[in-house]
């Protein structure tokens, strides 16, 4: 029986490869930030819609999610949709390969949902790139139901890799507050915040000595005055912090808050910290699935590395589907574009994301995917653990 599905999505994929590569480049030419992909969302929603499935946008109050259906079979299968890009360098991550990749999945899948006794949830969700899309989804209940979730995501090696090491990370905005006075003829009537904002950054070098390897503390000034006359009355920035786990993150954050306080205490300012999202998780990857997609993804020529995870944690980034992974099972594969020394978050690999490997990826992810969720559905002891 499931060589007979495998063959029937497979089929569907290859009749809609070329539109699936078409819906990756459009969202790659239309790149939007997070919670402002009014387009993308669209875009994605509607190849979904003219695949049959049926949709409902505007989910969990966010305008730019939504939820695609088919089947209504008691196990249920989620495949997550990311679509908003990077400010300044768009679709950098590839979003738009991980978005075209889930709608091949679905369309993949719909047609035979039934006969796999399984319902089929494409999930849009918004937001991945610093607002915590999906874990807002996940507390308004987006995820209930749901007994397995997977997504795919592009990167620079030559060669897959298929469980995802990620760390937790909180992304904090920091605003200071001084006093303006004319910075030749009256300094002393200013309180800088431009100097408060620059001890914090010191303070923060300093710090990185003493905290773990797979730690990160990195940011942004985002304001650092109006004019070099003028003591800067007001200055701003974004960080974020980054430990192997929630746990080691709660420890972590207050000894960088303390340098954001050294700062202020040192210029008189006042400090205003607030955070942009719930923080991100670490991952916790599905053994099993990762097993299923490992061998099907082979299958479609693509070779899988069991890469350390000493050198995993090394390049390990972070995501909102790790929150996810500590509700139900996840599997959150890469798809090697094999494009070093261009690698994730760099203008060079925007432009990696629409080239011949990275519409390959598309196909070959859409496909590996589905073919996953037919073996769970297919194999008596995965979907008893499902929906156990």
């Amino acid at each position: 029986m499931a060589v007979e599905l495998k063959d029937a999505a497979q089929r569907e994929v290859d009749l809609a490869t070329d539109a699936l590569i078409e819906l990756s480049h459009l969202v790659h030419a239309h790149p939007e930030l997070n919670f402002e992909e009014e387009q993308s969302a669209a875009f994605v929603a509607g190849a979904l819609d003219a695949g049959g499935l049926s949709v409902e946008t505007g989910v969990c109050d966010l305008p730019t999610a939504f939820v695609a259906t088919a089947g209504s079979g008691p196990l249920t299968l989620a495949i997550c949709a990311e679509y908003d890009a990077l400010p300044g360098i768009g679709h950098a991550c590839g979003h738009n390969i991980i978005a075209a990749a889930a709608v091949g999945a679905g369309l993949a899948l719909a047609p035979i949902a039934d006969d796999l006794g399984i319902t089929v949830k494409v999930i849009g969700t918004p937001a991945e790139e610093g607002g915590g899309g999906k874990i807002l989804m996940l507390e308004r209940g987006a995820f209930d139901g749901v007994h397995a979730a997977m997504m795919v995501h592009p990167g620079p090696f030559a060669f897959d890799t298929v469980e995802a090491t990620t760390l937790a990370v909180a992304h904090l905005d920091v605003r200071y507050h001084g006093k303006s006075a004319h910075a030749s003829g009256f300094p002393q009537a200013g309180v800088n915040a431009a100097d408060a904002i620059t001890v914090a950054q010191v303070a923060i070098g300093l710090l990185r000595q003493h905290i773990a390897q797979s730690d990160r503390i990195h940011g942004i000034v985002t304001d650092g005055g109006d004019a070099p006359n003028v003591v800067p009355e007001h200055a701003a920035g974004t960080w974020y912090v980054r430990a192997k786990t929630l746990e080691r993150l709660a420890k972590l954050e207050p000894r960088v808050h303390a340098c954001f306080q050294a700062g202020a205490l040192a210029t008189g300012c006042t400090l205003d910290v607030t955070s942009k999202s719930k923080p991100y998780s670490e991952f916790r990857h599905d053994d099993a699935l990762g097993s299923l997609y490992t061998a099907n993804a082979e299958a479609l020529g693509r070779e899988c590395r069991d890469v350390p995870r000493a050198v995993r944690e090394r390049y390990a980034g972070s995501t909102d589907m790790a929150n996810v992974s500590l509700a139900l099972p996840v599997i959150h594969p890469n798809l090697g574009l094999d494009c070093l020394p261009a690698g994730n978050h760099q203008p060079e690999f925007t432009g990696q994301c629409i080239t011949g490997t990275a519409d390959k990826a598309v196909r070959d992810g859409a496909l590996a995917m589905a073919w996953t969720c037919i073996d769970a559905a297919t194999s008596a002891t995965e979907r008893e653990r499902l929906l156990a």
